[in-house]
């Protein structure tokens, strides 16, 4: 275990970011050890221009002004540090040289502001962990000069269009200048292997409370006009991630079972003539605590994942949760997926999902439900964060 060292995390997400972070989970599991400062993204020009209602941006605002301090501590051994400084909006630029130049200048800014936290905080023999932040923090390791700098992978960055404008050329890059990379997937981990030798995968931590900690409740309203066998989805709805006609190749072929989706849609998935097959229906968005009741539901989850280069190296939490309350899976194949392949059933394709989902209905038992439950107990932040430490430790001996 890591101890009495500080550490710096600079990565995609603000600390006051609303949804759930890889970045903050880690952030929380070093600090029961360690100092941890935990930087806030600067603020952009074009996010200054649009947000100006928005209370964050008027708090970075506060602190560019001089009016409010950006160092907060957050708990014990944890700060939050909002730049003081605001950095261009370059990603539009579109040859490699007028973006570097300003790129460069804007991880000056960025440091700068970095050396002051430092200095406050009488951060020493400080470690520099990256959260895939590919543009901001490309030169920081060589302005704030860590002991050890960290790049973690945990998506497929340059998959979205905005990191693959200039990401195709700069990741490879900042992943090789890292002493270590570590990633939540085994794809990830074998990408960044392309590019560092000392690249370890370090899995994948999950905060399963709500759904360890769930006791059985009384019929939901939204139950009660569908009937089982229920093959059920819980989370964002979205035609990047997801087979639309996988989907709808499942209900229409068996028309005797229900599908249930519960989660927000894109627009792809409202416009969808899954929204006139009489035996899926569309709950809409829940909140999180409610979620457990919804899964509960379920006689069999799936995650009708689609491959492209989005979701290839991506590691679906919702299969831990899934787990969690010990309920038989079905997902789409993938190498990250391979984790789960002694407790999920994993298909190639559409044809594969209605017998992997037949053979679930059938062989269920408490045996399996509770080996799927304690399975997904170990994918922990502190078993996650135990994979970092060892692979620090490793990456300082060697």
């Amino acid at each position: 275990m890591l101890k009495n060292r500080d550490i710096i995390i600079v990565g995609q997400q603000a600390w006051d970011t609303e949804i759930g972070s890889n970045c903050k989970n880690i952030a929380l599991e070093f600090s029961k050890a360690n100092r941890v400062l935990y930087v806030n993204p600067p603020l952009d020009r074009i996010t200054k221009f649009r947000g100006k209602s928005d209370p964050k941006v008027q708090k970075r605002l506060n602190v560019i002004a001089g009016v409010q301090k950006g160092l907060e501590q957050i708990k014990d051994n944890l700060y939050n540090l909002n730049p003081d400084k605001i950095i261009e909006s370059i990603n539009w630029i579109p040859g490699d040289f007028i973006f570097d130049l300003f790129n460069k200048l804007n991880n000056k800014r960025f440091a700068s502001c970095i050396k002051v936290a430092i200095n406050e905080l009488a951060f020493k023999d400080y470690i520099l962990f990256n959260d895939s932040d590919i543009f901001r923090s490309f030169y920081l390791k060589d302005l704030i000069q860590p002991s050890l700098g960290i790049y973690y992978s945990r998506d497929n960055m340059i998959a979205t269009d905005y990191y693959r404008k200039h990401g195709l050329k700069l990741e490879p890059m900042i992943i090789a200048n890292n002493d270590l990379c570590t990633a939540n997937s085994e794809y990830l981990k074998n990408y960044c292997k392309k590019y560092n030798a000392n690249s370890k995968y370090v899995g994948q931590g999950c905060d399963l409370s709500i759904f360890n900690d769930f006791h059985e409740d009384s019929e939901i309203e939204d139950f009660k006009k569908i009937k089982s066998p229920v093959i059920g989805y819980v989370g964002v709805l979205t035609s990047a991630r997801l087979d639309i006609d996988l989907i709808g190749y499942i209900a229409t072929n068996k028309p005797e079972w229900n599908i249930v989706l519960v989660g927000p849609e894109d627009d792809e998935f409202k416009k969808s003539n899954l929204h006139q097959l009489s035996n899926v229906y569309f709950l809409g968005p829940k909140a999180p605590e409610d979620l457990p009741k919804y899964v509960n539901f379920f006689d069999v989850c799936f995650n009708p994942q689609a491959i492209n280069p989005l979701t290839i190296g991506n590691y679906p939490r919702k299969i831990d949760e899934y787990l969690a309350m010990g309920k038989p899976t079905v997902a789409t194949r993938t190498e990250s997926m391979d984790v789960f392949k002694d407790y999920v059933s994993l298909v190639d394709d559409k044809y594969g999902y209605i017998p992997a989902i037949e053979k679930l209905l059938e062989s269920n038992n408490t045996a399996l439900i509770e080996a799927r439950k304690e399975f997904a107990l170990s994918h922990s932040w502190e078993n996650s964060v135990d994979l970092i430490y060892k692979a620090i430790d490793h990456t300082l001996k060697s």
